[in-house]
């Protein structure tokens, strides 16, 4: 394998920065409901990756068959319906408590291939997502004392864990006929047009916004989407798995840092306790599973 262009460690570093930034521009863009910033997100994506897309990968966009068309759009309401929860959720409760908990994905993914696709667990796997779930339950036993409203919130967090789950693991089949960009660009697209119908059941307005809303939208779409998680895309390239989901883990450190910076939101004994024993359960939990599928491999040469 050829060199990477660039240190993919330093691209995951950056990536890890850029998505950091989505929360705090959530919260930033007050006057917007949670679904119209979803939408504008995803929308100025698919209208800047519109003309490479359309150019570069026009054939295979007409390749795709009918069974990759559903899962795709499947996937893409499940994104969108992924950002109307965790946007929503910050309505609610904090940057903290929110980020922490749509961490907690991974773990969810691993349960969704356990009854779908019948994946087995590791002892070790077990115990640190047990671990993940009593940190959850700090965080949120915390923000139940503080208020009802902010529960509320991060079960909204919660669900938008479930729901960005599902977009990754529909999304799994149509990966292996698509390139990245092709697939991003249709899931992107079927989630505007989602969100689209979405604001316009709800009657919300899609103009009218203060000026430094709409950079804020672009910047969405820039940032945490181009800048992070294509990134890590990238990455994954030179990288494992396991690598990139352990610098993921660190998005809610930086969200609650640039929160405390440009919000002035302080963080709580139990969301300092309840987020330190979720990301330690996630480390374990990425480890465990890494762990289980090179031995799978190696069993699998030997076997060969």
């Amino acid at each position: 394998m050829r060199l990477p262009p660039f240190n993919p460690y330093i691209a995951v570093v950056i990536g890890v920065a850029s998505v950091s930034t989505s929360a705090v521009f959530v919260k930033l863009a007050d006057q917007a409901p949670a679904a119209i910033i979803a939408n504008y997100r995803l929308l100025f994506a698919v209208l800047l990756m519109a003309p490479f897309v359309l150019t570069k990968y026009r054939h295979e966009l007409k390749l795709i068959n009918q069974k990759d068309w559903i899962l795709s759009i499947l996937a893409g309401i499940f994104l969108a319906f992924h950002f109307i929860l965790w946007f929503e959720s910050l309505n609610y409760t904090s940057v903290a408590s929110s980020v922490v908990l749509v961490t907690l994905q991974p773990i969810f993914a691993f349960l969704g291939t356990y009854f779908f696709f019948k994946e087995r667990f590791s002892s070790g796997a077990v115990i640190s997502m047990l671990i993940a779930l009593i940190g959850s339950i700090i965080i949120s036993w915390g923000d139940f004392k503080i208020s009802g409203v902010a529960l509320f919130g991060d079960i909204l967090a919660l669900l938008g864990a479930i729901t960005v789950t599902a977009y990754f693991l529909l999304g799994q089949q149509v990966r292996r006929n698509l390139s990245l960009m092709t697939y991003t660009f249709v899931v992107y697209g079927v989630s505007s047009i989602t969100l689209i119908v979405y604001n316009l059941l709800l009657s919300n307005a899609f103009f009218n916004y203060p000026a430094d809303h709409w950079w804020i939208f672009l910047a969405l779409a820039i940032i945490p989407t181009f800048l992070g998680h294509t990134l890590f895309n990238w990455a994954l390239k030179w990288l494992s798995t396991a690598t990139i989901s352990m610098g993921i883990v660190f998005e809610p450190i930086g969200a609650s840092i640039l929160a405390y910076i440009i919000l002035g939101e302080n963080i709580t004994a139990f969301q300092l306790l309840g987020g330190t024993i979720v990301l330690f359960g996630l480390f374990l939990f990425i480890l465990s599973t890494n762990r289980k599928t090179k031995m799978t491999i190696a069993k699998k040469e030997q076997q060969d």
